[in-house]
């Protein structure tokens, strides 16, 4: 690499219709790739997804239908290309392996690329040797011989001596350098990236609430954003340098005021916001942003926008209702399942628990105007500290 420029590429199999932030390791991974003068190549496995990747896995996956996988290519392309420049002399590429492996017959593998490979060199491979005594199929078993395939095309057609991937990944990528030292007598390398726990040693990108997807349908820009403001004082400075381009003297700044003022949690959420913006877009990120800002650290609820407070909407509990001259807290309360009933309601503002747009009510205040709305339209109800509702009740 020193020497000049080389290609190197890494593959992302479409095994469902979205990424997730574990997938960011192996993007960045690219990036940074394509920002030290050399040009990256985003695989996307249309046809290796209709085999399955036995690597880490217990068990074999259930098979898709190729229609499925398709769709799946499609979303999980968009989603990489988000990353990466294609313009300029070290532009990316991303190639599909469908291209080339639903072309291929039987007996010409076997014979081209079967031959290369002996029975013991492929059960020595922890891939597979981790799933022997619970049984594999032939079918997740010949994973490795497409894995390895590919890399021979990808230099062929693209002149790519470099393969990179999570370190699960080790025995498919050297039975590639393999194949093509054989099949080819090229020289080419692998590079592997350690796969990222969380410093109590969880799984990152698992939540609670599952999976944290790169797709905003699956989760919310919200949620995504929120995910990485709850990173862990411990964790943000890792995540600083892995999943963000900020300088060093940027992130050394944001690891003394974690260590000086961890409260703020400024690190937490300059990470969410440049991780956020990369998958997102700016503007929903902004918008996530806002939202979260108002319900974790106490800002101004009048300052959200009507696009905050629809994204809030969808994420706390929320009631739609008509538009009236005045509103009854007491309902809005109970509407809003802060309180269970009108007496409940009663007493949580006597106990003075109950916030409005920001403002907290005394027991005597009952009534809202209409002109009290956020943005024309909304009134955020606040129960003690982290409880939230939201009521819609159209424009003035």
């Amino acid at each position: 690499m020193a020497a000049g420029p080389v290609s190197g590429y890494c593959g992302f199999d479409p095994t469902g219709p979205s990424l997730h932030v574990g997938s960011l390791t192996p993007i960045m991974t690219l990036v940074h790739l394509q920002r030290a003068g050399h040009r990256p190549v985003a695989l996307i496995g249309g046809g290796t997804a209709l085999i399955g990747d036995p690597s880490g896995k217990a068990s074999e996956r259930p098979l898709v239908t190729a229609e499925v996988v398709r769709a799946h290519a499609d979303s999980v392309a968009k989603q990489v290309s988000r990353f990466l420049d294609f313009s300029g002399p070290h532009a990316a590429r991303v190639r599909d392996n469908a291209e080339w492996l639903l072309r291929l017959d039987a007996v010409g593998f076997l014979r081209d690329v079967g031959k290369h490979f002996s029975v013991n060199y492929m059960v020595a491979k922890d891939s597979v040797k981790a799933r022997l005594e619970g049984g594999i199929s032939f079918t997740e078993f010949s994973y490795m011989l497409l894995q390895a395939y590919d890399f021979l095309e990808l230099y062929r057609r693209e002149g790519v001596t470099l393969q990179l991937g999570g370190s699960d990944q080790w025995g498919n990528i050297t039975a590639g350098i393999e194949l093509l030292r054989r099949a080819a007598g090229a020289e080419v390398h692998g590079l592997t990236v350690p796969l990222l726990t969380t410093s109590s040693g969880a799984k990152f990108g698992k939540t609670e609430a599952g999976t944290v997807w790169l797709d905003p349908n699956l989760t919310s820009p919200y949620r995504f954003y929120q995910f990485w403001v709850n990173t862990s004082d411990a964790d943000v400075p890792r995540y600083l340098r892995r999943f963000t381009l900020l300088s060093r003297e940027e992130i050394e700044a944001l690891e003394a005021e974690v260590a000086a003022h961890p409260e703020h949690r400024l690190a937490q959420r300059r990470l969410a916001a440049d991780v956020t913006t990369r998958v997102h877009g700016e503007e929903a990120a902004d918008i996530a942003g806002q939202a979260s800002k108002v319900l974790f650290s106490r800002g101004d609820p009048k300052a959200l926008s009507k696009d905050a407070l629809n994204m809030l909407a969808k994420e706390i509990p929320s009631k739609d209702i008509g538009v009236q001259e005045t509103y009854d807290v007491l309902s809005l309360l109970v509407l809003s399942g802060l309180a269970l009933s009108g007496s409940a309601a009663k007493r949580l503002l006597e106990q003075g628990a109950i916030s409005v747009n920001g403002q907290k009510l005394g027991p005597e205040e009952r009534t809202l105007s209409a002109e009290s709305k956020i943005a024309g339209e909304f009134f955020l109800l606040r129960k003690g500290s982290h409880d939230f509702g939201l009521i819609r009740s159209g424009s003035v």
